[in-house]
């Protein structure tokens, strides 16, 4: 297969760029242990520096690990608390950490779907950890053991219902953005899944292997349909295997999602019963791209956000050289997947191989929003009105507007957009300057050379990610300083009593001052947007213009 790249400067405006955060074991989060009051502390640090190391990167979905193993990491009233965060099962941590993630994850604009292990519900150490709370004691008739490890029996319809209860809660009580179900399928070597007296009583008749799948596509049904009817904005995705199954350009090789686990995705996209699939492929070369096309070709028109493994990139793993996933990354933009997803968070912010540097650096050079779910509700909310910017003494810019009106009256978040033209031109993602801001106020502090933009813009967005048409938050007047560059070429006029030129950043910060001179390059200057005061001897200003590097 040939594979044309574009340029990683090309991203799109609209792009998922998503991680998965385990907590099965701490091997994401948390490594420390909340005990007591500076436990909890040491705890939430951690997943706040978790979080303000991607949002540095831009990302933009977390996947948080919810349900481990029949275990949670919030107060259910259905099942108990995970080892992972205390140490001990079942054990209070004295604070609601899904709560406190949501709450996190939102203020760096930032969403939070809650990752659901679907049917695995533990090992013999941890059903015997979690004792009388454990599935097993609690349910016994749903259970089954297969190789060691304990399964809801997806045949019985009540295990069904007992997953959608978890979901129910989850999505009832927490402002989540997404439940996403993992190992949502039998297991491995799932045609020996004991599950033959279930097959004869509900059956019905049925060629067995369909009969699986069917029962596990009417476990997706019922979550997909329970957590609509609660919160339609909520959104609904899974985990499958990576290869759905041979296809006309390759095969799977004996490894897929619709004869062996029984995982008939494709056909959720094609029911509508998903607003999103993240596929694990965690394969190299033909292994992965016909596969990632297969899914796109079969997406619906719902979102297809290939699963990358950069665990794989790790020399005590399979070692693979980063231009894997590299090329990965540009495949996905090239044939405008909706997005891409890691496996797992320790990997990315270890900068395995390079991994992080190489998003930071090359691939996600400016914020991106999620694609609007327009079949939910494709109407946009009303743009903010009532501009208002103040300078604050500090250099800051205090930028105001009055809230747009949503049809599903739900809150509405807004989207900060700069440029050195006017009108700001929304369309394009590098002038996307600060994204998914809960307030109608914002101080406006361009620290980085990209973020110093001569005019500025605002749009609000619905939960749906609907987008209004932007409101100028300032436009060009007669009192505006001129631009007094071309390129690297400054031409001052002449001045009378000139002595010298004073060039600053936009915070007041003084990067370079000479000698008065009509015209000077800033070759040497790095890229940014510039204050130019040409003074008198005695430091007055007599003349103010402003430089783009």
């Amino acid at each position: 297969m040939v594979i044309g790249f574009l340029p990683a400067a090309s991203q799109p405006k609209h792009e998922i760029r998503a991680t998965w955060l385990t907590t099965l074991g701490g091997m994401d989060w948390p490594r420390n242990k909340a005990t007591g009051a500076a436990g909890i502390r040491r705890q939430q640090q951690e997943l706040c520096d978790i979080l303000d190391s991607l949002k540095t990167a831009r990302f933009n979905t977390v996947l948080l690990q919810t349900r481990l193993r029949g275990d949670v990491i919030y107060p259910s009233s259905i099942e108990t608390f995970a080892e992972s965060l205390t140490g001990s099962t079942g054990r209070n941590p004295g604070y609601d950490p899904l709560a406190f993630a949501i709450e996190e994850c939102h203020k760096r604009g930032m969403e939070l779907h809650a990752w659901i292990v679907s049917i695995p519900i533990g090992n013999a150490r941890q059903v015997k950890l979690q004792g009388r709370n454990s599935v097993v004691q609690k349910n016994k008739k749903l259970c089954k053991l297969h190789n060691g490890t304990w399964y809801l029996d997806p045949g019985n319809p009540e295990s069904g219902a007992y997953l959608s209860s978890i979901v129910r809660e989850i999505t009832t009580r927490y402002d989540i953005d997404g439940i996403h179900l993992d190992y949502i399928r039998y297991p491995e070597q799932g045609e020996r899944f004991p599950d033959r007296d279930t097959y004869r009583r509900y059956g019905n008749g049925k060629d067995m292997e369909q009969w699986r799948r069917d029962n596990i596509t009417a476990i997706v049904r019922r979550i997909y349909i329970d957590v609509k009817s609660i919160k339609p904005w909520v959104k609904v995705s899974s985990s499958p295997i990576g290869k759905y199954r041979d296809t006309d350009r390759y095969p799977s090789r004996g490894w897929n999602a619709y004869r062996v686990v029984y995982q008939d995705a494709q056909q959720w996209l094609k029911e509508g019963i998903h607003d999103a699939i993240f596929p694990m492929m965690y394969f190299q070369g033909n292994n992965f791209y016909p596969f990632a096309l297969d899914w796109k070709e079969n997406s619906n028109g719902r979102w297809v956000v290939p699963g990358l493994g950069i665990y794989f990139l790790s020399p005590r793993e399979q070692n693979w050289p980063l231009d894997e996933v590299v090329r990965q990354i540009h495949f996905t933009r090239q044939w405008h997947l909706d997005g891409q997803a890691y496996f797992r968070n320790r990997f990315l912010l270890d900068n395995t191989k390079g991994i992080w540097d190489e998003l930071k650096e090359n691939f996600y050079t400016a914020p991106a929003l999620l694609p609007p779910m327009t079949w939910a509700d494709s109407i946009a909310p009303s743009a903010p009105t009532l501009p208002r910017m103040q300078l604050l003494p500090d250099g800051h810019i205090h930028l105001q507007w009055q809230a747009g009106t949503d049809n599903g009256n739900q809150p509405l978040k807004y989207h900060l957009y700069g440029s050195d033209t006017y009108p700001v031109d929304t369309d394009h993602p590098q002038n996307l300057i600060d994204t998914y801001l809960t307030s109608t106020k914002y101080d406006y502090a361009p620290a980085l050379p990209w973020m110093q933009k001569r005019y500025l813009a605002v749009t609000a967005t619905d939960r749906f990610g609907n987008e209004s048409t932007p409101l100028a938050l300032n436009a060009p007047s007669e009192t505006d300083v001129p631009l007094l560059n071309k390129g690297d070429a400054v031409c001052l006029p002449e001045v009378k009593g000139a002595q010298s030129i004073i060039i600053r950043t936009v915070m007041e910060t003084e990067v370079c001052r000479m000698k008065y001179t009509q015209q000077f390059s800033v070759e040497k200057l790095p890229e940014g947007f510039y204050l130019v005061r040409v003074a008198d001897a005695e430091g007055n200003a007599l003349f103010e213009g402003t430089i783009l590097k």
